[in-house]
């Protein structure tokens, strides 16, 4: 099978443009979450202990300098705020995904469920309950 047309077979199936279609969801899912937590979640909790700004919360190693040059090192610090926030972002996107998944599997069992029809009993399992009727009928 020429190359091509065995990408064009792959990249046409279900499976991948489904992958491709969860992708870009999931990128724009993060951005709504992440800005549910700088914008709103954050400021609260920043109020509620004690009108702290996440964002800014650093903790500086070294401060900023002015070097032989005359040109202005930067501090090096550390971005706690900024670690604090990511770290919201993270448990939140993960619990949304742990409902979401568990509520499809939730409607897959279902759906299983009602898809499920027993099967026919054969001719000789019939028989056989028949004459096992019969057995527990005579005693």
């Amino acid at each position: 099978m020429p190359f091509l047309s065995e990408f064009k077979k792959f990249a046409i199936r279900g499976n991948v443009i489904d992958l491709a279609v969860g992708v870009v969801i999931g990128g724009a899912f993060g951005k709504i979450v992440s800005s549910l937590v700088s914008d709103v979640f954050i400021p609260i909790i920043g109020l509620l202990i004690g009108g702290v700004n996440f964002q800014k919360w650093a903790i500086t190693l070294k401060h900023a300098t002015i070097d032989a040059a005359g040109k202005e090192v930067p501090a090096v610090t550390l971005g706690i705020g900024n670690f604090i926030q990511t770290t919201f972002d993270f448990i939140i996107i993960a619990f949304a995904i742990f409902l979401f998944v568990k509520a499809v599997n939730k409607l897959s069992q279902k759906k299983d469920e009602t898809l499920t029809i027993p099967p026919t009993p054969t001719k000789e399992e019939q028989l056989l309950t028949e004459i096992r009727d019969i057995l527990k009928n005579q005693k």
